[in-house]
């Protein structure tokens, strides 16, 4: 995986040996030399922090009004002793974390989620952490002339802490 700004982060590669897509901003390169970015060193996002506005609005919008993630007083007497961020809201940032970070075709037309062929969530989210997604590429396949699956494993990292989120495997489908 190559990202477009070197940003020196421990376990983050930091080449910028690509073009960028215009419109999208994502690094891209000839589809031939997509299968050369399997297993790169991983790349990483800038840190987003997860707030309690964030989680409301992620409440509103799937209905899932669950105490631990939008009532502080109540969650603070949990074992997490604070809200948390639903986990399909962590789930959720990969397209946008994944801007700027995760290689693609030159050429692209457009990218769509296709799923994904596996999800973990291994710790919970706090309210006002700060997260980042690592991906690193792991397969490549040509579904049909013009049409390109892109499998990656996604982990989203919270600052401070040992265990990760999530770790998942999201399948990008890009047309060319």
């Amino acid at each position: 995986m190559i990202r477009p700004q070197a940003l020196a982060d421990a376990g983050c590669g930091t080449s910028t040996q690509t073009t960028s897509d215009k419109e999208s901003g994502m690094p891209s390169v000839p589809v031939t030399e997509l299968k050369h970015y399997i297993g790169k060193e991983a790349e990483c996002s800038d840190w987003l922090t997860i707030d309690q506005e964030r989680i409301n609005l992620f409440a509103e919008a799937t209905g899932d009004f669950q105490f631990i993630h939008v009532d502080p007083v109540k969650a603070a007497q949990t074992p997490f002793g604070a809200t948390i961020a639903h986990g399909f809201l962590s789930l959720s940032l990969i397209p946008k974390l994944m801007e700027g970070i995760m290689v693609l075709p030159e050429g692209l037309k457009m990218a769509v989620n296709y799923g994904m062929d596996s999800v973990r969530f291994v710790q919970p989210v706090l309210v006002n952490s700060r997260v980042r997604l690592k991906v690193q590429l792991t397969e490549v396949t040509e579904k049909k002339p013009g049409q390109w699956l892109l499998k990656a494993i996604a982990t989203l990292e919270i600052e401070g802490q040992e265990k990760p989120a999530f770790v998942a495997e999201p399948l990008t489908l890009c047309f060319v």
